[in-house]
């Protein structure tokens, strides 16, 4: 079972920073993601998502190369590539793998103008070692599934970090 994690940031270059950490984590295999996904809202209360992957991309390409082949058994390798790279494209589109779209937009909408949010799916993690890896982090803890103690664990590591950081320029 895969548990859902959606934390806040003040910027969306915050956010994809820990993404990149969370990532970099799952390489040493202390997390194992199904899905982290950076969700900014705009001044006017737009809300984007950065998904880890661009399946309308992927479709495309994919499209493509099955469109020419098919395209070569036709003679047609040019007409073949382009229906295929449209129909990869339209089908990458209307895919949805990982968390929801229309649940993070629905989510994100909490989130403050001018500020963004990472949506972590989580299948696995060594809980003490990713934690510890992401106390300076900061962020504020908005939704998850977790249980309360690492729900707790989790609110403490972001709030240490918040709290270090405003004391740091305090005691300069």
């Amino acid at each position: 079972m895969s548990d859902l994690v959606f934390i806040a940031f003040p910027t969306e270059q915050k956010a994809e920073e820990v993404r990149q950490k969370v990532l970099s984590l799952q390489r040493e295999y202390l997390i194992e993601l199904g899905d982290a996904v950076v969700v900014v809202k705009d001044d006017k209360g737009q809300v984007k998502l950065n998904q880890m992957l661009n399946l309308t991309a992927a479709g495309a390409a994919s499209g493509a190369l099955w469109g020419t082949l098919i395209g070569f058994i036709f003679l047609a390798p040019l007409l073949g590539t382009a229906l295929g790279a449209a129909s990869g494209a339209l089908g990458g589109k209307l895919s949805d793998v990982g968390i929801n779209d229309k649940f993070m937009k629905d989510a994100a909408s909490a989130l403050e103008p001018n500020t963004a949010g990472l949506f972590l799916l989580i299948r696995k993690m060594t809980t003490d070692k990713v934690l510890a890896d992401l106390k300076g982090a900061g962020g504020v803890l908005i939704r998850t599934s977790f249980d309360e103690t690492k729900e707790a664990a989790l609110r403490e590591a972001l709030a240490a970090a918040a709290s270090s950081e405003a004391a740091a320029p305090a005691a300069t």
